[in-house]
């Protein structure tokens, strides 16, 4: 019995250590990555990730800067917070502390590429998040390893006893002749084995068309950060008919050209992103004059999201009406590169979104993500005069007395407003 007490101690404790090993490695991998995505995405990438201003991150430590350090993570770690340190100057400071930097560190060396799937209009991103079958894997590893656990215990009592042991693979063999013996057992199992295969497919129908995070590779490496961000460009001025309009347009490389006749050479990647602008349009940079009969190029930027047929959406309304900033559905765009489609998590975030109780719960671009809005922002109803006439007639209705007022309320949730 003590033999049997020991290794069962012993058992218990091995599980609950590795256990809290693999909590505590999960969180710090997380953590990372949500500051990657908010701090170093902005200029930095990982393999399949896109375009970027700064260098690839992966196997940063062994990169040219580090490899000849005598303590390479703790240098890493001075260089994020100050990177004066080594000498950069184009690399602003990061207010992060050493356990945060570390958590960057062990998220880009556990990062696997996303995998991508093109189709014929757009690309479609997989992020590998814990899905499902990842959760399977897990617990069925966990149960082989009880399995034998029990099965050694089981071995362990009968040697005690002095009866005859079992082999692993015999005790499994005997436990399926008698499993398979009892109809009632079969029929269950299959039928959890039924809703467990129902509940793959149902996660992987409603996946279809979930874009959060998708950021493809542009034709030019637009910077949102350096023109909205460091030199504080309104959004407006290049997506102007945002205001105006049901769609927010992508300006054309003429706009571009009412800065670039005079900035020839960015910050970041010299000449050779706004040359890109010059041989579209036809531009010498030289002579600072447009050349003669030349055949201007389209600049084919690939599209982030495309809205389905089936569904209105109008960015004046939502822009002069709601007065919505560009920030609650499209996240701090200053703080970013090319475009992207930002996660719900980020939108979170968003200091006006808190400001105003809108709290995302669905991935972002897809039906739920517009009803967590419609549902939880409240109508400025008494400022607004686009409402003026609805407010005097909800004032005098005793129901809608110290009432939150919310697009849902007053037909936002009718399918007809957004489904023709």
């Amino acid at each position: 019995m003590i033999l049997l007490k020991n290794f069962t101690i012993r058992l218990l404790f091995i599980s609950v250590l590795s256990s809290l090993c693999f909590v505590s490695i999960s969180q710090d991998v997380a953590e990372g990555e949500q500051i990657f995505k908010n701090v170093c995405k902005a200029c930095h990438n990982l393999p399949g990730g896109g375009m970027s201003t700064g260098p690839d991150l992966k196997d940063v430590l062994n990169s040219e800067k580090f490899v000849n350090q005598e303590d390479r993570t703790e240098t890493f770690i001075k260089y994020v917070q100050n990177p004066l340190t080594l000498g950069v100057a184009a690399m602003p400071a990061q207010d992060l502390d050493d356990t945060q930097v570390l958590s960057v560190l062990e998220f880009i060396n556990t990062y696997v590429p996303e995998e991508k799937e093109v189709s014929s209009n757009e690309e479609i991103v997989v992020v590998d998040e814990m899905s499902s079958v990842n959760i399977l894997i897990i617990i069925s590893i966990v149960f082989i390893i009880l399995i034998i656990a029990l099965i050694s215990i089981k071995n362990t009592l009968k040697k005690i006893q002095n009866q005859k042991t079992e082999t692993i693979s015999e005790s499994i063999i005997n436990f399926c002749k008698v499993y398979w013996a009892n109809s009632k057992a079969v029929l269950i199992s299959a039928f959890i084995l039924f809703i467990f295969v129902l509940k793959i497919v149902f996660d992987t129908m409603m996946g279809i068309g979930v874009v959060e995070g998708y950021q493809p590779d542009q034709p030019i490496q637009f910077s949102h950060k350096i023109h909205a961000g460091v030199n504080g460009i309104d959004c407006n001025y290049c997506h102007s008919s945002a205001r105006n309009s049901k769609t927010a347009s992508v300006p054309s490389a003429d706009l571009c050209m009412n800065c670039h006749t005079q900035i020839k050479t960015g910050t970041i990647t010299g000449e050779t992103e706004i040359n890109k602008i010059y041989d579209a349009v036809g531009f010498n940079p030289e002579t600072g004059k447009y050349i003669e009969d030349y055949q201007q190029k389209p600049i084919q930027w690939v599209r982030v999201h495309s809205l389905p047929d089936l569904t209105y959406f109008n960015h004046s309304q939502h822009v002069n009406v709601a007065g919505l900033e560009c920030q609650q559905c499209h996240g701090n765009v200053e703080e970013k590169t090319v475009g992207q489609v930002a996660f719900k998590d980020e939108l979170n975030k968003v200091q006006k979104n808190q400001d105003e109780g809108i709290k995302f719960k669905h991935p972002t671009l897809t039906m739920g993500w517009c009803i967590d809005c419609h549902r939880t922002k409240e109508i400025d109803m008494e400022s607004n005069e686009y409402y003026a006439d609805m407010h005097e007639k909800l004032k005098s209705d005793p129901k809608y007395q110290d009432k939150k007022i919310t697009p849902a309320l007053i037909g936002g949730m009718e399918c007809g407003k957004c489904h023709y």
